[in-house]
């Protein structure tokens, strides 16, 4: 009889298992962004005029100036990003550090794929990171723009995306994603923003043949 109970408790458990299981794979189904998605979402003309140098200043004067202290009253830096097409990932690093865990490389595999399809090839795109409201602001500003920096050196260097198509800004705690919640990992989110069309260099003109000398000196006989 004891034989049998067990073997009932343990049919129960391995059912409440695979229930799990299956509720965590549909739930990753469901939050996970393909890359066809991705291509659909950037494949757009985002008309900006972005000094990414100007909002990096910006950041740092209101930092130095100390103003805005509490997270939920600080206005966006550019608000202007939040109209231009883009995706939202989540890209995990080591503790206070620049350096992507290996874990986040198919996430960025999965934007530089979308980057290189021939529907997105005419576009610029700007890798903008944020982090979320704990600790010093200003090293928060310097910790998430080598963290931008860092993605787009994946992409460039793993992914050999163009490097002239990516821009890197990092706004730190500056621009919450979600404001009534600062500290949420939600903030902490990398935000990939199409800013316009990817302009090449014409091709040079062919140096015409230098034209003979007039009065050049005939041939000897």
């Amino acid at each position: 009889m004891q034989g049998v109970r067990k073997l009932r408790g343990l049919g129960l458990l391995l059912g409440v298992t695979a229930l799990s299981v299956l509720s965590i794979a549909a739930a990753d189904a469901q939050t996970a962004t393909s890359t066809a998605d991705i291509i659909e979402k950037l494949a757009v003309d985002g008309e900006a005029d972005i000094d990414i140098a100007a909002l990096r200043q910006q950041a740092a004067d209101r930092i130095k100036a100390r103003a805005d202290a509490q997270p939920q009253k600080r206005p966006p830096i550019a608000p202007q990003l939040t109209k231009l097409p883009q995706v939202r990932f989540d890209v995990v690093f080591d503790q206070d550090s620049s350096l992507i865990r290996p874990a986040s490389y198919q996430t960025i595999g999965s934007i530089a794929d979308a980057l290189t399809d021939p529907k997105t090839r005419p576009y610029r795109y700007l890798i903008v990171d944020h982090v979320e409201s704990a600790g010093r602001r200003d090293h928060n500003l310097i910790l998430s723009q080598r963290r931008a920096e860092s993605i787009r050196d994946v992409l460039v260097n793993t992914f050999k995306v163009s490097p002239k198509r990516l821009l890197a800004l990092g706004l730190g705690e500056e621009q919450l994603q979600d404001v009534n919640r600062p500290p949420s990992p939600a903030n902490a989110r990398v935000q990939i923003i199409a800013i316009g069309k990817f302009e090449t260099e014409p091709p040079k003109p062919a140096t015409p043949a230098a034209a003979p000398k007039s009065g050049a000196a005939k041939k000897k006989r």
